[in-house]
């Protein structure tokens, strides 16, 4: 959170009133409230139904009902602090960065948590079921994406530590699209790039065209675009990629949450993904492929559990997931990833899809009616299958402006930048920055409102506070938002 910003910056989307007062939380008696009272109050009542919107005054039109969430997050019913001293609903519309957890995630962490101990070797009873649960996780990924029966499942960090580790592992050159995500740009030794066109089928020609021209290891593509959700034909392009001899990698952060993935039946190589965007944000992903790149490259890091032997003179390295997975695991990330897929398996592609693209529907809509905004599109073709995101500029005012508003005075999360896209986003913004809206599981049709709603409130009014520019963004002025004592200075 911003604090003790005393910066002035310009770029308002319109005049802003002077500065409320600042406002002191007290009860009824009028003694003064902590900040730990303030919150523990609204604690029993975060996993009640989401309440109507009290954020905004803005005077929306009617709109049809909808769907409500079709999981429930560890975030459900979440009351969130607005300047003024209010308390609202937070509406979370920054999932594309980071999900939160399921709450069966979240109980499963908890179950699993008195259990932990260090895996492999271990002779207690809680070691050796900490390797099982490790060992059951990996069995669970391996189904959930489809991964052929001599595939190879590693568990990392996040997609940016897989695209790494296979990075160290390609014999050759990579191709790569500019609608990538830097962790799908920046890890090739050897990267050429080839610029989208207008449309995705003329995209994939002018890839063909490249693994044609010179001869690549490996084809390296988002699944999705983290910037407008446009949805790339996976299936199509390991086709092209297998019959010019190259292998296909494919980024799945965004998609594998929202779309089944099938490693096997789509002629995947290899598939990168994160457990923080899949609903289960205890630092654990997973590269899932072929093992014959992976078993003839260097360990991915130097340490114990990576060996047979070392000696004074030389190493003994292991071959499969072990050979990359030095070092104690992370136990409680892989458990979690795992419970969170098992959990999207229960809730079944069609419905998962189904909630999603009315969601989606909905927001686009109401977007387009929107006047001075423009959504962002990689593709002329490209919106016909799109997650469940949409990023916009404005014709005039700041992106990072209004962001910091939903945020700081309507309790609505949402992501201003360039989105980790550099490539892209020059291409296809006419702005420096943009705002992203995204969707998930946990995502209401109560949301959506809210959000435009704001929205059509701060580019008619402006924000109803003052705010500074400083190098962390846009900032109240005064904050007088309290926060909860487990929040580190």
């Amino acid at each position: 959170m911003c604090r003790g910003v005393t910066l002035r910056g310009e770029g308002r989307l319109s005049a802003i009133p002077a500065i409320r007062s600042l406002i002191a939380h007290t009860r009824n008696g009028g003694a003064p409230v902590t900040v730990t009272e303030q919150f523990a109050t609204r604690e029993a009542a975060r996993r009640a139904p989401a309440t109507q919107a009290t954020a905004t005054d803005a005077a929306a039109q009617p709109r049809p009902a909808g769907p409500g969430p079709l999981a429930v997050l560890a975030d459900a019913g979440l009351e969130v602090p607005v300047l003024g001293g209010r308390f609202v609903r937070h509406v979370n519309l920054d999932v594309a960065a980071s999900a939160p957890a399921l709450e069966v995630v979240a109980q499963q962490v908890t179950r699993v948590l008195p259990y932990y101990a260090s895996v492999h070797r271990g002779s207690g009873y809680p070691s050796q079921l900490s390797t099982s649960l490790v060992e059951d996780a990996r069995l669970a990924v391996a189904r959930h994406v489809g991964a052929r029966d001599d595939d190879l499942v590693i568990f990392t960090r996040n997609t940016t530590d897989a695209l790494n580790l296979l990075a160290g592992a390609v014999p050759g050159d990579t191709v790569v699209l500019d609608l990538e995500h830097h962790a799908n740009l920046l890890p090739w030794r050897s990267r050429r790039l080839v610029e989208g066109r207008a449309t995705i089928a003329a995209t994939l020609e002018a890839l063909d065209a490249e693994l044609a021209r010179t001869p690549a290891a490996l084809l390296s593509v988002t699944g999705a675009s983290n910037v407008t959700g446009e949805v790339l034909p996976i299936d199509r392009l390991a086709e092209i990629a297998h019959a010019r001899g190259a292998r296909i990698a494919v980024d799945a952060a965004q998609l594998l949450p929202h779309r089944r993935v099938d490693v096997a039946a789509s002629g995947i190589d290899y598939l990168a993904f994160s457990g923080h965007k899949a609903y289960a944000p205890f630092g654990a992903g997973a590269l899932v492929g072929r093992s014959d790149w992976l078993d003839a490259a260097p360990a991915y890091l130097a340490g114990g559990g990576a060996v047979d032997a070392v000696r004074a003179d030389g190493v003994d390295w292991k071959h499969g997931v072990e050979r990359h997975e030095a070092g104690t695991p992370n136990v409680i990330g892989a458990v979690a990833l795992a419970r969170a897929l098992a959990e999207l398996d229960r809730l079944g592609d069609d419905a998962r899809h189904d909630h999603e693209q009315a969601l989606t529907l909905r927001l686009h809509e109401g977007l387009a009616a929107q006047q001075g905004v423009r959504v962002l599109s990689g593709f002329g073709d490209g919106l016909g299958d799109r997650l469940g995101i949409a990023t916009i500029e404005l014709e005039r005012g700041s992106v990072g402006l209004l962001a910091a508003a939903l945020g700081a005075e309507h309790g609505i999360s949402v992501r201003a930048g360039r989105f980790c896209a550099h490539p892209f986003f020059e291409r296809t913004a006419t702005r420096a920055n943009g705002l992203r809206a995204s969707l998930g599981a946990g995502s209401s049709a109560d949301d959506v409102d809210r959000f435009l709603d704001a929205l059509a409130t701060l580019i008619a009014d402006g924000p109803a506070h003052a705010y500074d520019r400083s190098p962390e963004g846009w900032c109240p002025r005064v904050d007088d938002r309290p926060r909860p004592d487990f929040a580190l200075a």
